[in-house]
């Protein structure tokens, strides 16, 4: 009887050992990781400054070239798309050739590589992703400069947690953080740099990914801010706030949202499945009969190639009035423009293009509520703002980091509610469909090429 008491009084000690020993390998793990946490933040936000200069500075040279060749008429046209081919044919080849694992976004990759599906040589990603990147969008590809920071701060941490002989848990603490720190540089927005990690690539809560990912992204943000200027990313007066019977709106933009959602997770995979081939002139041709298109379409219209930062700035500034035949026209131009230059595999991300959509939709329904019902309508540009994280949500199906990405971009919090209905409303619909994510769909259409 009495080994018996001494065995139910021993049993709390032990419990109580084991959790004061895991506390401690906690705060050890966490004193290791903080001055690479630290590191990691800062090369983040240097690299993230560079490739959005760099970025600017393509997008700029594209259309001071195509000013220029304009002067010529019809040689203008065929100096316009040479150009394109040129450039987009040698961004996807630089993928192809040297960093397969560059293609696209990179944030499927990454998550392939945080599970233990996939590997990565950080230093070729890194430069690939880089280049190839600023190539492609100088040449007039609809692709995004967010996914590409996502995978380039992922790579750097790999490169700090290889170096410092980390463990796996550690590593992956690292890749992620990179990446939330990326995202965090490139939209001024470390809040979402860090929800993004833990609901999108992480998909689960630990206290040490959640601590590298804070450090990284808070520092990155500092270092970014400190270089480009603490201005939101887009800059939209909100005079005032929606009022409750607006939020009927906003669910009908979340419910169009979604199902324009799914249409958008649909089409980018149909076009990865008809862009497969292993053939080098069908892969030549492909490459070549973009770059026309690109080129021919540039010409007509610069403003609407590219990643498309302008565009939305234009819609946002609310400056001008665009009618709905014009906003239907540039969302149905941009959603083709955005299928084909993600099919051709060069480097760069769908997050902006997206963005760019959504702030069309989301302006469209301002401007019928405003027409339909001008007593509770809110502003149209209010709708836009709503309508960038609304169609966010439903193709990503990261709903938090979508409203906390959207705010802090825009500096705008009285619009929690708004954005909250039109968000969730456009997740249920994309999820009662039923879609798959799309960075899942990616992640899962690339683990099937291995089976083939």
């Amino acid at each position: 009887m009495t080994s018996r008491t001494d065995q139910n009084f021993s049993q709390p000690g032990g419990n109580l050992l084991r959790a004061k020993r895991r506390m401690e390998k906690l705060n050890h793990q966490r004193l290791r990781l903080l001055p690479r946490a630290l590191l990691l933040g800062v090369l983040s936000g240097l690299m993230a400054v560079a490739f959005a200069k760099a970025m600017e500075a393509g997008d700029t040279l594209r259309l001071a070239l195509l000013d220029s060749a304009s002067r010529f008429d019809r040689w203008g046209v065929a100096l316009s798309v040479a150009f394109s081919v040129a450039t987009i044919s040698l961004a996807v080849w630089l993928v192809r050739f040297f960093a397969p694992a560059a293609a696209g976004s990179g944030i499927p990759h990454l998550k392939g590589v945080l599970l233990g599906y996939r590997s990565m040589v950080w230093y070729r990603v890194l430069w690939v992703k880089f280049v190839g990147g600023v190539i492609g969008v100088t040449g007039g590809l609809t692709l995004g400069r967010e996914g590409p920071t996502v995978q380039m701060g992922g790579a750097l941490g790999q490169m700090l947690g290889s170096r410092s002989h980390s463990d796996t848990l550690e590593q992956r603490s690292l890749i992620a953080a990179g990446a939330g720190a990326g995202l965090s540089a490139i939209f001024n927005a470390p809040l979402a740099g860090v929800v993004f990690v833990l609901e999108e690539l992480q998909g689960n809560f630990t206290s040490l990914v959640f601590f590298a990912a804070l450090i990284a992204s808070m520092t990155a943000d500092v270092l970014s801010r400190g270089l480009m200027g603490q201005h939101p990313v887009f800059h939209v007066t909100v005079t005032a706030i929606p009022d409750l019977t607006s939020l009927p709106l906003f669910l009908a933009l979340g419910i169009l949202a979604g199902v324009l959602g799914v249409l958008f997770n649909r089409a980018l995979l149909a076009t990865q499945r008809l862009g497969d081939t292993q053939n080098p002139r069908l892969l030549a041709s492909k490459w070549i009969s973009w770059g026309v298109i690109i080129g021919l379409t540039g010409w007509w219209m610069p403003e609407i190639c590219g990643g498309g930062q302008p565009l939305v700035e234009r819609i946002l500034s609310g400056r001008e009035y665009i009618d709905l035949w014009t906003l239907a026209l540039l969302f149905g131009l941009r959603f083709l423009l955005t299928m084909g230059s993600y099919g051709t595999g060069a480097a760069g991300g769908i997050f902006a293009p997206l963005l760019v959509l959504g702030a069309l939709l989301g302006l469209g329904i301002g401007e019928l509520g405003r027409e339909w019902f001008p007593l509770v309508a809110p502003e149209p540009l209010t709708v836009a703002v709503a309508g960038m994280a609304a169609y966010f949500t439903a193709i990503v199906r990261a709903p938090l980091t979508g409203i906390v990405l959207i705010v802090e971009m825009t500096g705008n919090y009285s619009l929690i509610l708004p954005l909250f209905t039109a968000c969730f409303s456009a997740y249920v619909i994309a999820e009662w469909w039923p879609d798959v994510p799309i960075y899942e769909a990616l992640l899962e259409r690339d683990l099937e090429k291995d089976l083939a």
